[in-house]
């Protein structure tokens, strides 16, 4: 039969390049992999043969073998599973069928040290390269009748080629590099060696792992013998207390693909009207599809330790998308599908359940273990922030779990139940700014009276703060009030009853400047008043109450929203030199000359708190010009 050589794909072949020519520390995942890859073709086809009665495949004996020949330095992973067409084998095998492919070549490069990675990014089957000089894959997809050899050295091209009695299954031989080679770390031949990784890595494969080995009789005869390598132990069907964390480690390895240990694990059973095990875990870096939308989600689900589906999105929601594990429910239909799944009653339950399950661990983390909930907050505080736009039920829960930067301390987060105790005497709101970065907010003017004054403000700087600060409007019964919106009212009864007569004087000496100032920006402003905010700068613009921000406002248009300009107030600091020095300038008559002053003062403003200039050319001359009429 005819044999085509094709080119891997362009970011495929960098990859392999890599592989190749890897310094990872650690060599033994290549197995994990190949285990991990024919695990998933035997779940599927036993699934897919109870969906399709008519299925043509032989399921009485569903298994994983290795063989390794010493003399040949063959090593082969063999699998009677579901299978590959040879369309499937030039997709999965000869691209990277995935988004992201340049951020997977980066970070590998990066870090060569970091074995989780191949693992992280899916590309399992590329580490083989790393042992081999030579792979050849042998598939027949089940209910077909001819197979497919794929074959490559890993040098940019791979061959392929129809044959016609290729066992159901998939079978992945490696040609493996000489012992005396640089990269020779192991000999993967030796049955010690094989069983060491099965046992490390696959031990609670479900599916049987094979391997024949010799054993010399009495007499110096060779005799072979066929053993079970793994214990084939669901681990969410035994009790916790049977279970050591190391199994647990293992498994979320298998199931994520992540080399590192979980953050946290969740076991849970439910019994009753809807009987469930859950096993979840908390990773304990973000993954890098993290905020992807093509990244996959969800736990795998099991119907009675039947694998029905890898990524069950109905059971959790997205802001908790970055959880791994499984969920085995007895009571469903083998042959549910996700519409199905997102409808159904008792799904909807076990997700409630479970949310509230991984809220509360975090919650316990939170005030048990700081370390681990500073690391939890650090990879994943940005998604689940997401969940009080989404979660309206749990909004309360997730708010008791969050936390931000804050100007009580220059580095580190507090939570809002710190911020709180630490309120000052008659203090009413929770102050907060949002922002593009800590040092904007710090520098910006609506910060001087709270700096002044002593008030703790948080500091926001993720862009879905933008949008949850619109939805949430308290914690703990303390409103939350940005410090760049409405009136500012820092001041005790005390305070303001003394500077009563100073404040009403202020409005009757200013009136004039901010009724004309009104005018001049009209186009920019839709009003122009005193502030209580300022102790330093000129002027500042605030929002009203209930103004959507800027940012905001941006990000929706990102998005196609078409959302109308929304103006805004500037304010002014009655006792700046600038400020003085303009009102006299209109009292005395020269308010057409003081246009510009108006207009670079309203510039200034919008610059400060990190807006852009609608004509940053002409506030450039206006800025030139005034100052050398001042030299």
């Amino acid at each position: 039969m005819s044999t085509e050589t094709l080119e891997f794909q362009a970011e495929a072949r960098q990859l392999l390049q890599l592989m190749v020519h890897s310094i990872y520390s650690n060599k033994d995942i290549f197995l994990r992999e190949l285990i991990s890859n024919a695990s998933d073709a035997l779940d599927k086809l036993r699934l897919e043969s109870l969906v399709d009665k008519d299925l043509d495949a032989d399921t009485s004996d569903l298994h994983i073998a290795i063989e390794a020949d010493r003399e040949a330095r063959t090593l082969t992973v063999r699998d009677n599973g579901i299978g590959m067409s040879r369309e499937d084998v030039v997709r999965l095998i000869g691209t990277i069928a995935k988004s992201g492919t340049a951020e997977v070549l980066a970070k590998l490069r990066e870090a060569k040290e970091n074995a989780e990675l191949i693992g992280q990014f899916g590309v399992g089957f590329y580490s083989t390269f790393m042992v081999a000089d030579r792979v050849v894959l042998t598939t027949r997809k089940a209910g077909e009748a001819e197979g497919t050899r794929w074959e490559s050295a890993g040098e940019g091209t791979y061959t392929i080629e129809a044959v016609a009695d290729a066992p159901q299954g998939t079978s992945v031989t490696l040609h493996l590099k000489p012992e005396d080679s640089e990269d020779h770390l192991y000999d993967y031949t030796t049955e010690w060696k094989i069983r060491e990784i099965v046992k490390r890595y696959s031990d609670f494969i479900s599916w049987p792992i094979r391997m024949t080995t010799e054993k010399t009789g009495e007499d110096e005869t060779v005799e072979y013998e066929t053993q079970t390598l793994n214990s084939m132990k669901a681990l969410w069907a035994r009790p916790r207390k049977e279970v050591e964390q190391s199994e647990y480690n293992d498994f979320y390895r298998h199931i994520s693909h992540d080399w590192s240990d979980p953050l946290e694990t969740i076991h849970m059973k439910a019994e009753g009207t809807f009987e469930y095990e859950a096993l979840l875990f908390i990773p304990s870096r973000a993954p890098f599809d993290l905020f992807m939308r093509e990244g996959k989600r969800g736990p795998q689900l099991y119907v009675k330790r039947v694998f029905i589906m890898e990524d069950a999105e109905a059971l959790l929601p997205d802001y908790l998308r970055f959880v791994k594990g499984v969920v085995d429910a007895h009571d469903l239909s083998l042959n549910i599908s996700r519409e199905i799944l997102q409808q159904d009653r008792q799904i909807q339950a076990v997700r409630r359940r479970l949310v509230k399950k991984i809220l509360s661990t975090v919650r316990d983390l939170q005030q048990n273990d700081n370390e681990k909930y500073q690391t939890f907050w650090r990879e994943f505080g940005r998604a689940v922030k997401e969940g009080l736009i989404n979660d309206t039920d749990n909004q309360g829960a997730i708010l008791e779990i969050l936390s931000a930067a804050s100007t009580h301390a220059e580095e580190g987060v507090t939570t809002l139940a710190d911020y709180v105790s630490r309120m000052k005497d008659g203090q009413q709101h929770i102050y907060y700014m949002t922002g593009e970065s800590r040092s904007m907010i710090e520098n910006s003017p609506h910060m001087e009276a709270f700096r002044a004054k002593g008030f703790e403000v948080l500091i926001l700087t993720d862009p879905v703060d933008e949008v949850w600060v619109e939805r949430v409007t308290e914690f703990d019964g303390k409103p939350l009030q940005s410090i760049a919106k409405g009136q500012v009212d820092l001041e005790s009864e005390e305070e303001k009853e003394a500077a009563k007569p100073e404040q009403e004087q202020r409005k009757k000496d200013f009136a004039e400047l901010l009724t004309w100032m009104t005018g001049a920006l009209s186009e920019n402003v839709k009003e122009v008043r005193l502030s209580s905010r300022l102790t330093t700068s000129a002027a500042c613009i605030v929002g009203d109450e209930n103004d959507v921000t800027p940012t905001l406002e941006k990000m929706y248009r990102a998005m196609g929203q078409d959302v109308p300009h929304v103006k805004r107030i500037l304010e002014l600091n009655p006792t700046h030199p600038l400020v003085t020095g303009l009102r006299t300038a209109i009292e005395s008559g020269s308010k057409d000359a003081q246009k510009d002053t108006a207009e670079l003062i309203y510039g200034m403003a919008l610059l400060a708190e990190g807006g852009e200039l609608s004509d940053p050319s002409r506030f450039t001359r206006l800025l030139a010009d005034r100052l050398a009429a001042t030299l």
